[in-house]
């Protein structure tokens, strides 16, 4: 056994870790996982089920990753987890395998900040660069942007929508979809604006957050109904210069929700 690896943990000789993988005190790794090279796992961690595992990752004390989804309807099929690269993942996060009632797999791109008590349950897909803050909870199916952060203690329903950007309060019950770059809060769910302040830390022109606030002002201070205000960013993305691109990313997202936007 490598060296890397505390003479107390449990490692499956099925699983797959890369020689640089470090392994902690009483953590169990199962017979379906890989972890690739660089990543820590601390003690008292258990990674299971059909779980693969990115460089670079840290995982803190008593995380649950890749354990059976939450889910009554999910029969033991070998459904997956995904992790990326480069994730901080806190102190007791959960993270489930997805079911077959959607693609299978559960995703977490890469480097993404996952703070305490955060629960990723089965069939989330969550991109990259995102900020979850302690006990954020997403229910099954939803899906989170790259760069979106969700404050604490915030609850996201079964398959909403998070887009790219956006902010989430602390406390927020969430049942509907979050467009890009809007900022919401509160029970139920109201927006509050822009993410401006995000939008400047990553560099964002301020041509490019002018064409997000004119066009979060026509989706939500116009008096337009939905069908109108899509019709107008459609014709505001064409005209916007390099702002263009953002306001498109709004229209496509309004494309595919399914459960309305939170408005």
């Amino acid at each position: 056994m490598s060296s890397r690896i505390h003479p107390t943990a449990i490692v499956d000789p099925k699983a797959e870790l890369d020689s640089s993988v470090e392994v902690g005190p009483y953590s169990i790794v199962g017979p379906h996982v890989a972890i690739d090279a660089g990543t820590v796992v601390g003690p008292h961690v258990v990674i299971e089920g059909h779980t693969t595992v990115g460089k670079n990752n840290k995982f803190f004390q008593f995380c649950s990753i890749g354990a059976a989804p939450q889910d009554k309807k999910w029969a033991g099929e070998p459904t997956r987890l995904e992790i990326g690269d480069g994730n901080t993942i806190r102190e007791f996060v959960t993270m489930n395998l997805g079911t077959a009632q959607d693609e299978g797999v559960t995703r977490l791109g890469d480097d993404n900040w996952i703070s305490a008590y955060v629960h990723l349950a089965h069939d989330c897909q969550v991109g990259s660069h995102t900020i979850f803050s302690n006990n954020a909870q997403l229910a099954g199916h939803v899906h989170v942007g790259d760069w979106a952060i969700l404050s604490g203690y915030c609850g996201v329903h079964q398959f909403c929508k998070i887009g790219a950007h956006a902010f989430i309060g602390m406390y927020t019950s969430l049942t509907q979809d979050v467009p890009p770059f809007v900022l919401v809060s509160g029970n139920p769910a109201e927006a509050h604006g822009v993410n401006i302040e995000g939008l400047k830390r990553r560099g964002f022109t301020r041509e490019q957050i002018n064409a997000i606030r004119a066009a979060y002002k026509t989706l939500y201070r116009s008096g337009m109904t939905l069908e109108e205000a899509k019709l107008q960013l459609a014709q505001d993305a064409a005209g916007a210069g390099e702002g263009g691109q953002h306001v498109q990313a709004m229209l496509d997202f309004l494309g595919t929700t399914t459960r309305g936007i939170v408005r």
